[in-house]
């Protein structure tokens, strides 16, 4: 069906499944189920209750929440008032929100739990656009006020309202071009822009991935974890419905391990840093284990890794091989699977640099991630991996209806297609600057093409770094060939305008403190720990293997641990878990220019 606005996705999805379940959720201890039928009656009275608040229009409705299924409700029910949807990270400070809710004039904001509810009652006394404050949760204590609800009251608003002439309506006059949505973008420079996406660009992506992706069907089971605020799960979620498949919500992604041996998803929306944890915990467990354990699990791998390649490459496996992986399946690498729920069909992956290696043995063990390639301002995917013959390392192929080029002169990455915004929210000079006289997006990433039409991501424009001596380095790249190490929970790299590169360091304090006690270092503390020169020289020796391929300029030279993971709270990272560059440099300043003493 030629569709023309998601609402009418929905609507038929709802009247094929009925009963099926569509959604899931852990509110305490056990599963609870939503039927399509269930989902369908919460979005129609959610959609009323918005229209009794005299949401116009094309006028915005905020979700400022952790995922759960009514951040899915409020969303949906927004879009079948042809209202726009405007998500607000749940981690975001009351600044940040209020910056939000005043540039995109927000009237009506679904809050998820008693932290977002306090971060809005800061604001909301000065506040001239919000009128209406509706709280998921009813464990969180509310003002009595005309102004705030629980949603459980809001819905019944719905139920009572006469509205239901006046959503058909809207519903009718809904047009492919209308603005699905603003997403903000998470501001690592400068000040946040709101990205207008369209109904054409959600049902574009939709037949893109249709084309692109495995099987993806009915039967599929997801699991939203990482933030409904930020577009790749958002745009996903749409296409987890469109698709029929049943969608599970983790509230806090802090307990991605054991939620996902429970709901056991088949495809699962994740970024580098989910695989990174995994492949430390692997590779620390490996570090004590016995030589002959060691030896069985570097053989499997191995066998895996030369099975599964000739798989990708649609070449002929021989029948030795096809025994050896066999036992190796048996043995080790089906227990690898089962960290990740044990059927998963493929990982879409994308949001960071994935480091090769890391994608490699995951592959080698049987576990496919889907690395793509995407932007807020591209409706998430540009690019992503075909099922067979593409390189590791590289992010996949264009969409089949979506142009990828390079620009010649600075080498950056250009795209053009129906996954294009529309543009920044009333910011036409923004806008324009992005666009090239003959409608190409300019991304501010670099990279190149391979032979083979797969896209090579070098690094993002704004933060190539440039030594003193005049020779640019690619941060990114660094710290996802360093970073991939397991000792490394996370790290920034310094460079810009010094004589040398180095980086601040954040140790797996798991893997280090075990590696401590193996070889009999005590201390008192993380503080402690890290100041000991054998563990100084120990992170040395590792660092100088894993760069061991990088051209000089780009090999750090110097580096200190830090006791402290960068948070979203201290402003460090994104909440998408990009380093802020300039924020980490005001902050370390003195222990970076320590590092650059004899400079």
């Amino acid at each position: 069906m030629n569709y023309t606005h998601y609402s009418q996705v929905f609507l038929d999805q709802v009247n094929k499944y009925g009963d099926r379940v569509a959604m899931r959720y852990k509110p305490k201890d056990k599963w609870e189920e939503i039927s399509w039928n269930q989902f369908g009656d919460l979005v129609r009275n959610t959609s009323k209750a918005l229209l009794e608040c005299g949401i116009g229009e094309q006028e915005t409705v905020g979700i400022f929440s952790q995922n759960m299924p009514l951040w899915t409700v409020a969303d949906i029910a927004s879009l079948c008032i042809r209202g726009i949807p405007v998500p607000i990270y749940a981690t975001n400070t009351a600044k940040q929100a209020e910056y939000i809710i005043n540039d995109a004039e927000i009237k009506v904001l679904f809050v998820g739990d008693a932290e977002q509810y306090s971060k809005i009652m800061q604001i909301l006394p000065e506040n001239k656009h919000l009128q209406k404050i509706i709280v998921f949760k009813e464990s969180v204590p509310i003002q009595k006020s005309e102004k705030i609800m629980y949603f459980k009251d809001f819905l019944k608003i719905g139920e009572q309202s006469n509205k239901d002439t006046i959503l058909s309506e809207r519903m009718q006059k809904a047009k492919i071009d209308d603005l699905l949505t603003l997403i903000y973008t998470s501001g690592t420079t400068g000040e946040p822009k709101g990205v207008m996406l369209t109904h054409s660009n959600v049902i574009f992506q939709k037949g893109e991935h249709d084309l692109r992706l495995i099987d993806p069907n009915d039967n599929d089971v997801s699991l939203a974890f990482l933030p409904l605020s930020h577009v790749f799960e958002r745009i996903w979620t749409y296409y987890v419905f469109a698709t029929g498949m049943t969608n599970n919500y983790l509230e806090d992604p802090g307990k991605i391990i054991e939620c996902i041996q429970e709901v056991k998803p088949t495809i699962m929306c994740a970024v580098p840093r989910f695989y990174e944890k995994i492949y430390a915990t692997v590779f620390n467990q490996l570090e004590s284990a016995s030589p002959l354990k060691r030896k069985l699990f570097n053989w499997a791998v191995s066998v895996g890794a030369k099975h599964n390649n000739k798989k990708k490459d649609q070449q002929f496996i021989p029948p030795f091989l096809r025994f050896k992986f066999a036992i190796a399946d048996t043995l080790v690498l089906k227990k690898i699977r089962e960290v990740v729920g044990g059927r998963i069909k493929f990982f879409p992956c994308a949001g960071a640099p994935l480091s090769q290696d890391i994608e490699e043995f995951f592959y080698a063990c049987g576990i496919f991630i889907c690395y793509g390639y995407g932007l807020s301002e591209t409706t998430a995917t540009v690019t992503c991996h075909e099922p067979y013959k593409f390189k590791f390392g590289a992010v996949g192929k264009p969409l089949p209806h979506v142009e990828v080029k390079i620009d010649e002169n600075n080498g950056e990455i250009l795209v053009r297609g129906g996954n294009v915004m529309k543009g920044y929210y009333k910011k036409p000079q923004a806008t324009s600057e992005v666009f090239t006289h003959d409608g190409w997006f300019r991304t501010g990433d670099a990279g190149y093409i391979e032979e083979n039409g797969e896209l090579r991501i070098t690094e993002r424009i704004k933060d190539l770094m440039k030594t003193s001596g005049g020779k640019y380095i690619a941060p990114q790249m660094i710290e996802s060939t360093i970073g991939a190490d397991h000792f490394i929970e996370q790290m920034a790299v310094i460079g810009d305008q010094r004589k040398y590169v180095t980086a601040l360091i954040v140790p797996s304090f798991i893997a280090l403190e075990e590696y401590a006690k193996t070889h009999n270092i005590s201390f008192t503390s993380r503080e402690d720990l890290i100041s000991k020169p054998e563990i100084i020289e120990f992170y040395r020796q590792r660092i100088e293997e894993a760069q061991k391929e990088l051209a000089r300029f780009e090999k750090i030279k110097r580096f200190t641990l830090l006791p402290h993971e960068f948070t979203v709270e201290s402003g460090e990272i994104t909440p998408t878990l990009k380093i802020k560059r300039k924020a980490i440099a005001d902050k370390y300043k003195d222990i970076i220019d320590a590092m650059y003493k004899d400079e």
